[in-house]
This record gives C-alpha cells, structure tokens and sequence, in this order.
C-alpha cells in the first residue's frame, strides 16, 4: 500500500501508464458508435424544433416520435419508447415484463435470480403490491454452474420442458460475482432459445451495457430490451426516464402497461427535455468510454493491492460495472466515503449503510452525482453483507476516477493500515 501522497501519485500513474493499451481501445470505438448516431439523427432530420414538447396527454407529439425513432435506429431495433415517465431501469423492465406477459405464462431466468429489485416485481418478496406471480405468472430459473456462468445445458433443457412465453437475460453482474453476459454469450442464448421454444420472447436487461460494444442485443436475437437514462444512454445529462426497445409489437405491450390499453406509445409528455435526451444519447459513447477507462484504473488498482475484482483487468467487458471484493465492512465503508468526498455533490456527506426501496439488504452508496441516483456519473454502492464487494461505475472523466482512488487508498491506509 503506497504510504505517502507522493507514493500514491506515482502508484496511480504507474497504473495509468499500465492501462493505457485498453484507454486507446475503448477511446478508439467510439468513432463507429457516435456515427451510428450521427446517421441517425441525419435519417430523422432531427431539428431545433424536436426540441419542443407538447403538454397533457401530447397526441403527435414531433418530438417523442423522433426521438423513439433516432432511439431505435441507434439501437438496432424495429422500434423503441423513450419516456421520462418510467422512473427507473427497474420500471421500464416491469413494464415490459408486465406488458408482454399474461395469466398463465411462464418467465424463465436464464442466469439465475434476477436484479433484487426484480425479485418483488416477480414476486419472489413481498405481498399484496400486485407481483407478477399474484397475476398468475409462473416463475422459474436457471441456477448459474458453481463457477458463476449459464448452465446452458440445463436451460436448454428448461426451455424444451417450459416452452416459456418468456426469456430474462440479466446482462449484467448484479450484485452477483459473475461475469457479465457478453454479446456473443446473449446470441447464443437467444438462438437457443428461439430453437428450442420458438414462441419464447427473449427479454434482455440491457442496465450498464448500452454502447460497451458495437452491437446491442436486439441486434444479436434479443427480441425485446429495457434500460435506464440515468446510465449509459443518457450521457450523464438526462434528468430521469427509461426505454425499451425491441420488436414493434412488444414495445408497444411495453408502453400499455406504462399508460393504458389504447394509449401505449401514442401518449406521453417529454416535459420540454427532448433537447437532454437526444444530446445525452450524442454523448453517450464518449460517457460510457470514459466509464470503461475508469473501470479499468479500478480494477487495475484493486488487484495490484491483492484484492479480487471482476472483471479481471484487460479482459473484454460487457458492461461498466467493476466488482471489488474488499473483505470487510470498514474496508468497504472506508472505500464508499473516499469515493463520496471526491464527489462533485454533496462531498460533505458521509454514506451510511441504510434500507433502500427494493433491496432486501442494507445498502451503502456513493453517489455524489449531479442527477440523483446516476450511475453513468462516478459512483458506487454495496449491500452490506460479507464478502463486502464495492461495486463501481460510471464516470464523465478517467481523471475523475483516479482522483477518487487517491482519496481510497489514503482511506484505506488509515482505517486499516493495508
């Protein structure tokens, strides 16, 4: 453990220097994602005047529409909803799933138990708030190989039994220590899928994985998407809201269940934001390059001091998520509030582990972030339970990044001397 500012400065650009192969990759493919982008702002003719927003109900409302559809080009996809209404990645998931599936269907988990703010959507926690298992829905799942992957044996046979109306592939980790699903990994899946059960929807939680990769899900099989704009596609300016993006007529069940039958997809105030939403997916690719950058000063700087973290260092990532496994509550408190005094907003608080909406554990998170709850900023929280991983994201500026590991390693040194 370096001991003195200067040992810490030296250490982190020695890191940095260590590094700098994988800073070129990332920052060399964002030229092909931002011209996908480009090309598709061009095609929809996108003006000053998608800028503006009808109130109330906003029947034909110009720019909605040529966001949903610059949205789906950028994402490969038939169709796509962009809507500040849903609240969350988990809301716009809910829709989706409550959208496409019926009484008497059954939801498959291909990588077991999904996100825990999933679990009461399904109903695998709670009672009484109108679960997806209280609608009659029957819930099943794979449970991953004892080395953390698909069992893909056992979903293949799952799907031959089941026939499930309905496929989740959680992309990324969680709060598991897994690797997350590659692109390659979510084609082979799909294809197996629509093989073995044609009738099955494959359903992908695409949180944390928009823009790591040339391609998207719904590129590679995936037949209906979900995501976040306060991760990666909202460039770290959107102020809220989500999507889905998929096949025309599952998007459309989607956005249903977000308004109501006969609404869907034609309803829906953009409350004046359409010039945040549209300029934060331009700038999302350099964001997420940025997070992948920082990600990896992470991981490297975690695992130069002995520590497990996944990904490894180096290694293909699918998301923007760095697991850390710290070993101890002090540790991975001392980590949080390092992390939280070199936040650009409210560095003056200290993060205290605390029951959050969703989650079954007490958690403890970093988030001093311009939008609240942003994870495409630097940020970073944990459940605090052992083995105690921190699990990082996010970040506008690889500089960022190192200067909150500056203030972790001091932290780490003084809670604990290693």
């Amino acid at each position: 453990m370096p001991r003195s500012v200067a040992e810490r400065d030296r250490f982190l650009t020695r890191v940095e220097t260590a590094t700098a192969p994988v800073a070129h990759r990332h920052c060399a493919a964002v030229t092909d994602r931002l011209r996908r982008i480009l090309d598709a702002f061009a095609v929809e003719r996108i003006g000053q005047h998608h800028f503006s927003g009808l109130t109330g109900v906003a029947h034909g409302d110009m720019g909605r529409e040529a966001l949903d559809r610059v949205f789906a080009r950028v994402m490969q996809a038939e169709a796509a909803a962009v809507r500040l209404q849903f609240v969350s990645g988990t809301h716009a998931i809910a829709a989706a799933l409550f959208g496409v599936l019926r009484p008497g269907d059954t939801l498959l988990a291909a990588a077991g138990r999904p996100y825990e703010t999933l679990e009461e959507v399904i109903g695998l926690r709670g009672q009484g708030q109108g679960s997806l298992q209280e609608f009659g829905v029957t819930y099943r799942e794979v449970p991953l190989t004892r080395d953390g992957h698909v069992d893909e044996q056992a979903l293949a046979e799952a799907l031959s039994s089941l026939q499930p109306r309905l496929l989740f592939l959680q992309r990324s980790c969680g709060y598991n220590w897994r690797p997350s699903l590659s692109l390659a990994q979510l084609e082979r899946l799909c294809a197996l899928a629509h093989t073995r059960s044609p009738h099955t929807v494959c359903f992908v939680d695409n949180c944390y994985g928009e823009f790591v990769n040339q391609l998207e899900p719904t590129a590679v099989g995936a037949d209906l998407m979900a995501g976040s704009l306060v991760k990666n596609p909202g460039g770290t300016i959107a102020p809220t809201g989500g999507y889905v993006a998929g096949r025309r007529d599952l998007v459309e069940q989607a956005c249903c269940r977000l308004t109501a039958p006969g609404l869907g997809s034609a309803a829906g105030s953009g409350f004046d934001c359409n010039r945040l939403l549209l300029q934060g997916l331009f700038l999302a690719p350099q964001m997420v390059a940025e997070a992948l950058i920082g990600a990896e000063l992470v991981a490297t700087t975690f695992r130069t001091l002995g520590y497990e973290v996944s990904p490894q260092p180096g290694t293909e990532r699918s998301d923007v998520i760095q697991a850390v496994r710290l070993g101890s509550a002090q540790r991975l408190l001392a980590v949080c509030r390092a992390f939280q005094r070199r936040s650009p907003v409210g560095a003056y608080l200290e993060p205290t582990p605390a029951a959050m909406p969703g989650y079954h554990h007490q958690l403890v998170m970093a988030g001093g972030t311009f939008v609240e709850g942003s994870t495409s900023e630097f940020s970073a929280d944990a459940p605090l339970i052992p083995p105690y991983v921190v699990y990082v994201q996010g970040g506008c500026h690889r500089s960022h990044v190192r200067l909150a590991l500056e203030e972790a390693l001091a932290a780490l040194l003084r809670c604990c001397g290693d």
